[in-house]
């Protein structure tokens, strides 16, 4: 238990410290997404690689990535199910990003700390990493472009009065250039999901576990060096990021979709977790704690990144990203506890 309480200890510090450093200003306005982009593209891809050559590659793909996948799709479509009902008429894109505020977890920038510090071993985050990245991240990109073309081609025959089918020119309809169009995109899609320096660093470290291949010594402790950065970046960054953040303003409107996301996030995703680690998968002790800790992790902060870039429920994605940041590091803590 005393171990539990001084890991969760030594990541609020490094965020308390953080917080600090951009309420003063110390390192300039352009320090969050600096120190972000660091651990992002150089020092995460590198602690990941360097937990994972040394890991037990059954473990990664074993009932872990399991409990992540099928916790975070029930864990949506919960939201999907409850927003018919709580929130009246949200259109779908916007109902998509709230489904992701519900169920998509900080792997990355708390996850990767908490695996280290709390449960003692950074690999323990790569199942719920690889489950959002190379399956999750697909799957509401597909989404969120079917549901943005098919409002946009609404607003369009809104706008100019038409009731059918979208044409181009002298009335040649759309729909010969979309099969192309929607390939492109897969394809696209597909490339940037390869080119992630997560999955880079995450098959590097599975492909050298696997074989037992190793680096000279003066490479793998210049990796070493490198990937000791990721941690204290990605929470510096994230104690920076909390400094002028006023969520819930009632004049947004959207109250009730943060409080539905974030109750959905820190209590259901956790107890289904649990329901699937325990009773059916029969996990028990420190992987019955893992399973439950990764599920309590606030929204990932990529989900208001995907907000923006699609420009729908941005709002709301703010709001539960900062909302269940705040309310998550506790509710772990009580997690921890009840499972120590």
């Amino acid at each position: 238990m005393l171990e539990v309480i001084s890991g969760f200890t030594v990541i609020w510090i490094i965020i308390l410290a953080g917080f600090v450093v951009g309420r003063t200003g110390a390192l300039g306005p352009h320090a969050q997404p600096v120190l972000s982009r660091t651990a992002f593209f150089v020092a995460s891809p590198a602690l990941l690689f360097e937990t994972l050559a040394d890991a037990d590659v059954g473990l990664v793909f074993g009932p872990q990535l399991w409990v992540a996948g099928l916790s975070a799709l029930v864990a949506a479509g919960v939201y999907l199910l409850c927003s018919r009902f709580l929130l009246g008429r949200r259109r779908a894109s916007e109902t998509i990003i709230g489904a992701l505020n519900s169920s998509m977890v900080n792997s990355a920038n708390l996850g990767i700390p908490i695996a280290t510090y709390v449960l003692h071993d950074a690999a323990l985050a790569a199942p719920v990493l690889i489950f959002q990245l190379a399956i999750y991240t697909p799957i509401y990109v597909a989404s969120m472009d079917a549901a943005t073309a098919s409002e946009a081609r609404r607003d369009q025959q809104d706008a100019t009065g038409q009731k059918g089918p979208g044409t181009h020119g002298a009335g040649r309809p759309l729909h010969g250039r979309r099969p192309l169009r929607r390939a492109r995109g897969f394809f696209a899609l597909v490339g940037r999901i390869l080119v992630n320096p997560m999955i880079i660093g995450s098959a590097m470290g599975i492909l050298f576990s696997a074989t037992g291949w190793s680096f000279p010594g003066p490479v793998d402790e210049s990796i070493g060096l490198i990937a000791g950065a990721a941690i204290p970046c990605m929470l510096l960054a994230f104690g920076i990021s909390l400094v002028g953040s006023r969520p819930l303003d009632r004049r947004e409107g959207r109250r009730r979709d943060v409080t539905l996301a974030s109750v959905i996030k820190l209590v259901v995703h956790p107890v289904l977790a649990w329901v699937l680690a325990g009773p059916i998968l029969g996990m028990g002790g420190e992987q019955l704690l893992i399973a439950v800790v990764l599920a309590s992790l606030p929204t990932a902060q990529n989900v208001f990144v995907a907000a923006n870039r699609y420009e729908s429920g941005v709002v709301a994605s703010k709001d539960t990203v900062l909302v269940t940041t705040v309310v998550a590091i506790p509710a772990m803590i009580a997690v921890a506890l009840i499972f120590t």
